[in-house]
């Protein structure tokens, strides 16, 4: 089959793709399908391929599904990257799904399959509580509850919102399906309204304690034991109390690894460099190759950002070095280890054990710099051409 950018598909089941599916997807694309099962049926989606640019933020190439064909619908999921998504189901009867891509990497995009299902037996729940308020008598969820696909619980403060108290949300038990991401089972907490359109504060899962609208989500599959919070009425601008520390266990929090001996030496440290608002990069490969000062692809092996008064630095294993300019690394380049300081602690973002192109530019002293616009992207092989014709030409 033939799958085009967007469509309508109506029906019990069937299948859905990118735009040109198994084929990589066009850069600059811009896609959104609706998907429409019979009535008094609620629609799923499980994916069986998925492929596309990762990123921690999924800024650049992203899929976004939807619980309704309304622009106000419920988002249940914004998704990138190679791990499968688990299984999403919608509300009601309706489902829209949303791709955008930028103009530089891409992937095979994503495969999947939709059908109608039965309406759950136990709807979600939708919890009032207003702040102030004697606090209702605990309550323990029975297990079938987090099967249920979603929860919500809002917190109300009746009084004036200028010179009231604000309300303080603190986590006790917290044992949610861990994800990096939190794709699939998740607690979100929003300022003020009733409705999951107000500001999100943050979106938690995994086993770390979260620091008003409470909304819990779970897919239908991976489950565990839950979260449980109190929340309190504090005055306004007075510094909440720190949570109690835990000891950790299983080697986390240990401090990142020093480089080999042998890694080129680092410079003094210098100052940490502002960090802008959101991270973002600018241009293609084609654009930024000329003004970049060198332009390699490598993995990094480790990643240490240190202090918030001073940059952080990656250790990067060099695949490929297709710019040079004063760098000194010595050949041939392949394998060689190459010390990046990162001006700004949390941009670019990189991972270890993760390849990249990185185009970064040379510091005073002669470091290898990746300031906060530096072109990187998760290197994948078909850019290994484009690179070396890149090369070969003048600047």
């Amino acid at each position: 089959p033939v799958f085009p950018c967007g469509g309508d598909h109506r029906g019990e089941s069937g299948f859905i793709a990118s735009e040109g599916f198994p084929r990589h997807y066009p850069p600059g694309s811009n896609c959104t399908w609706t998907i429409t099962v019979p009535e008094g049926q609620v629609a799923t989606l499980s994916f069986r391929i998925f492929d596309l640019e990762p990123d921690p933020l999924c800024r650049f190439d992203a899929l976004s599904v939807f619980g309704g064909h309304s622009p106000g619908a419920p988002l249940l999921g914004r998704f990138c990257g190679t791990f499968r998504p688990g299984a999403l189901r919608a509300p009601q009867n309706r489902l829209r799904l949303h791709m955008e891509s930028d103009g530089g990497t891409a992937g095979r995009g994503f495969l999947a399959w939709f059908s109608a299902g039965s309406p759950p037996t136990n709807g979600g729940e939708h919890c009032w509580q207003r702040a102030g308020d004697p606090p209702k008598p605990p309550w323990t969820p029975p297990k079938s509850i987090w099967r249920t696909p979603k929860a919500t619980w809002n917190i109300s403060n009746p009084l004036n919102p200028l010179t009231s108290p604000v309300v303080e949300l603190r986590f006790g038990k917290f044992d949610v399906e861990p994800d990096p991401h939190c794709r699939y089972d998740y607690v979100a907490v929003f300022e003020g309204g009733a409705r999951d359109d107000a500001r999100r504060l943050g979106r938690f899962c995994g086993e770390e304690t979260p620091g008003l609208l409470v909304q819990f989500v779970s897919d239908l599959s991976v489950t565990a034991d839950g979260f449980s919070a109190t929340y309190t009425l504090r005055d306004r601008g007075s510094a909440p109390e720190p949570p109690p520390t835990k000891p950790r266990g299983g080697g986390k929090g240990k401090p990142p690894p020093s480089p080999k001996a042998g890694s080129p030496t680092a410079p003094s440290p210098a100052l940490a460099t502002p960090c802008p608002q959101r991270c973002r990069r600018a241009g293609t490969l084609q654009s930024n190759f000329c003004s970049s000062d060198f332009v390699l692809t490598g993995t990094v092996k480790s990643v240490s950002r240190g202090p918030p008064q001073e940059p952080g630095w990656a250790v990067v294993s060099i695949l490929s070095l297709y710019k040079s300019g004063d760098l000194g690394v010595p050949q041939p380049a392949k394998g060689a280890t190459l010390r990046l300081q990162l001006p700004c602690r949390l941009c670019p973002a990189l991972k270890k054990g993760s390849s990249y192109v990185l185009m970064g530019r040379l510091g005073g002293d002669g470091g290898a710099l990746l300031p906060p616009d530096a072109f990187v992207v998760p290197y994948r092989p078909q850019q290994q051409q484009v690179l070396g014709n890149l090369s070969k030409r003048p600047c």
